[in-house]
C-alpha cells in the first residue's frame, strides 16, 4: 500500500482539468492512500514560507519536487520508486505560476522534471496524477500501461 501526497500551490480553477484530476485521484485511492495539500497562492516567497510549513510535519516523508531544471524520468523507473518506498510516504510538490523557491527545492530528496517543456501548473498537476496513477497500475499489472 502506498501512500503520497501532493502538496500543491493554488487551486484547479480550469473546470476540465479539474474533473480530470479528480477522476485520477479517485483511481489513486482505490489502491492507497492520497492526500491532496493545497496551498494558497501568492507570491513566490510567500508560496515557499507555506509550501516549507506544510513539510514540517512530514519530515519522514520522500519529498521530490516538480521543477523544470529537474531531471526527467520514465514511468516504469517512477513506479519502481514508488514500489520502493512500500509503507513509506511520499510528497510531490508543485509550485505555482512561477515555480518553486529554492529554499522548497533544497530541501528535496529528488528534483524533477514531467518534461523538457514547460507547463502549467495546473497540467503539472494533471500529469502528476496520471503518472502516478500508472506507476501504480504498473506495480499492480494493470493494463492501463502499454509497454
Amino acid at each position: 500500500m502506498f501512500r503520497l501526497t501532493v502538496l500543491a500551490v493554488g487551486k484547479l480553477k480550469n473546470k476540465p482539468l479539474s474533473a480530470l484530476g479528480e477522476d485520477y485521484m479517485g483511481r489513486l485511492r482505490r489502491h492507497g492512500r492520497l492526500d491532496l495539500v493545497e496551498i494558497k497562492d501568492s507570491d513566490p516567497t510567500v508560496e515557499g514560507e507555506r509550501l516549507l510549513a506544510a513539510l514540517k510535519t512530514r519530515s519522514d516523508a520522500i519529498l521530490w519536487a516538480l521543477s523544470e531544471e529537474g531531471k526527467t524520468m520514465r514511468s516504469v523507473d517512477l513506479a519502481k520508486a514508488v514500489s520502493e518506498r512500500q509503507g513509506g510516504e511520499f510528497v510531490f510538490v508543485i509550485g505555482g505560476p512561477f515555480g518553486l523557491v529554492d529554499d522548497v527545492k533544497v530541501q528535496a530528496d529528488r528534483v524533477f522534471s514531467l518534461s523538457p517543456m514547460t507547463f502549467t501548473h495546473e497540467m503539472a498537476r494533471v500529469l502528476l496524477l496520471e503518472q502516478l496513477y500508472r506507476a501504480v497500475s504498473i506495480n499492480t499489472g494493470s493494463k492501463y500501461h502499454h509497454d
